[in-house]
């Protein structure tokens, strides 16, 4: 018996020996560069790439962040940040804002849409090409601070001063959910963050007392987040007690995660999806798809499945280090395969599907017997490359042309709609009743599942009567003349659909919000036209449980 118990604790004396000797070695090498190397070095650097280093050599995923950019990596995800309360856009190299969020800072003191910040704390940050980084720098700064800021407005000569006290400014992962039609709900998932299920909860009630009976739920580019946050969104589509997931690393053992409570009202649930949906996106696609409660609809998702604990280190750094893979409730990994250390191989992924062909056609997917998985319902999924939609969706080269991609590269969309906008914002508000809107929100500030009904009529006009107009075709041509961008009459013939519609959605977000952008823009995704085809579909929903 004391042999049998012997042999594991020396086995992991001689590993802590050896992990000690290997401590000792990098303490030496860099105690001796740092005392008599021929040239100064800087040796905090030195240890933050010899970290890289040894991380590089591990997968994709585990990464390391300075203590510099470790809050602006959070962000996006924790929900709140301390600022001025402004969305805005670069117009050429000025500060254009786009809408004070409703209740913020920046609303209370009279900033308004079509505002140019040209000064903050009297530092000029107009015209002298300051980066999009700096100027977020100077805007933001601790809740309670004040900053003034010199403000030119259309139509008033001279620099208005306004001084803003800054606040907490909630940062939302679902920005746009409407009613697609009398019994269609849409919501459109940017992240997975500590608020997103809060933030679902209230887009979700709104749209069940507008009459929502199925959803489709957006989770095309959303990259990941959380995995908790993942797991507490999966819970409101799933039977108590129904697996979400489970992770199992050679460390930390397996751990599940269940549904624990009852499953929302919803009758069809669609979930749309593309290349860049990866991580906790994967594993709600997968959690719906396997417990056979949601229609995937799209492309062959980015395939993320490792699990980063993150770990942080003395000076505020930090180490976001691979600890576990995750799997679906059948059991499949969506894990994409990788070299260790061939990061550029990894991330050469996206061009080599669409070398393939498999953006064109999901025949060219072949997936070995050993990935195959069995649902609930019989349906088969498969592992081992991110999940496959029950619905492809090949990419529409048509629509997007290259000219339109080169467009709106060097954002010359964009660049058009702000230009246009601080002519006409007044004339566009006025006539589309966007005050009387935007008062009704700014009531109910920071309430996002408030939806002033009545006041949409405004929109609803919009929607139907607004074009594009000639002088914003001048302003975006010669924008793309001074960027360079060759083009011939057929080629602009047949960008100009997709053209139109992206620029009058744009001002629909400028003017209103991204719920509106949305509801102008989608019409024109094959992904969303199919997902909108999925939920009428009762062959696709045959072997599909109702919520």
């Amino acid at each position: 018996m004391l042999v049998v118990f012997a042999m594991p604790v020396m086995a992991q004396q001689k590993a802590q020996s050896e992990l000690d000797n290997q401590i000792r070695k990098f303490i030496i090498a860099q105690s001796a560069i740092n005392q008599l190397y021929v040239d100064t070095v800087n040796i905090s650097k030195l240890t933050e790439d010899a970290i890289r280093g040894m991380l590089t050599e591990l997968d994709p995923h585990s990464t390391y962040t300075t203590a510099k950019d470790v809050e602006s990596l959070n962000e996006p995800l924790n929900g709140s940040f301390d600022g001025i309360g402004v969305q805005f856009n670069m117009s050429e190299d000025t500060l254009v804002v786009i809408q004070p969020i409703s209740g913020g800072p920046s609303e209370k003191e009279g900033i308004i849409a079509g505002d140019m910040i040209v000064t903050v704390n009297d530092t000029t940050i107009a015209g002298v090409k300051m980066s999009r980084e700096e100027i977020m720098k100077r805007l933001r700064g601790p809740k309670g601070t004040k900053v003034h800021l010199g403000i030119i407005r259309h139509g008033i000569k001279g620099i208005q001063n306004f001084t803003v006290t800054r606040d907490k400014i909630p940062v939302y992962t679902i920005d746009a959910y409407y009613m697609v039609d009398e019994e269609t709900g849409y919501i459109h998932v940017s992240s997975f963050g500590s608020t997103t299920n809060a933030e679902f909860i209230k887009a979700a009630t709104n749209l069940l007392s507008r009459g929502m009976k199925n959803l489709i739920i957006d989770l095309q580019g959303n990259g990941g987040g959380y995995l908790q946050a993942a797991v507490d969104f999966s819970n409101n589509f799933l039977d108590n007690n129904e697996m979400i997931v489970y992770t199992e690393g050679r460390k930390t053992g397996r751990q599940e995660y269940h549904a624990t409570k009852g499953k929302m009202n919803l009758n069809r649930i669609v979930v749309l999806v593309d290349g860049y949906t990866a991580s906790a996106s994967e594993i709600v696609s997968g959690a719906l798809q396997d417990n056979d409660r949601g229609i995937i609809v799209g492309r062959r998702t980015f395939a993320k499945g490792l699990v980063q604990r993150p770990i942080e280190l003395p000076d505020g750094s930090l180490i976001r280090l691979t600890i576990a893979h995750y799997y679906s409730p059948v059991g499949r990994c969506f894990q994409k395969p990788y070299v260790k250390g061939d990061r550029k191989k990894y991330d050469m992924d996206m061009l080599d599907r669409l070398n393939s062909g498999e953006l064109m056609s999901a025949d060219s997917i072949h997936f070995p017997d050993s990935l195959k998985y069995t649902t609930k319902g019989g349906r088969i999924v498969y592992g081992g490359g991110g999940i496959m939609p029950d619905v492809y969706v090949p990419l529409d080269t048509i629509t997007y042309t290259r000219l339109h991609r080169e467009m709106n590269a060097k954002s010359c969309i964009n660049f058009t709609i702000l230009k246009w906008l601080d002519k006409h914002r007044k004339q566009v508000i006025k006539e589309y009743e966007v005050d009387k809107y935007r008062k009704a929100r700014s009531r109910q500030a920071n309430n996002k599942d408030f939806e002033p009904a009545d006041l949409r009529a405004g929109f609803e006009r919009f929607k139907q009567e607004f074009t594009i107009t000639q002088d914003m075709m001048d302003i975006l041509l010669d924008k793309v003349k001074e960027a360079k961008i060759v083009y011939t009459d057929s080629t602009l013939q047949a960008s100009m659909p997709l053209l139109k519609t992206q620029m009058k959605a744009l001002v629909a977000r400028d003017i209103w919000d991204m719920s509106e952008y949305y509801e102008i823009i989608n019409p024109t995704s094959e992904i969303f036209k199919k997902g909108l085809q999925a939920i009428k579909d009762d062959e696709l929903f045959k072997n599909i449980h109702p919520n």
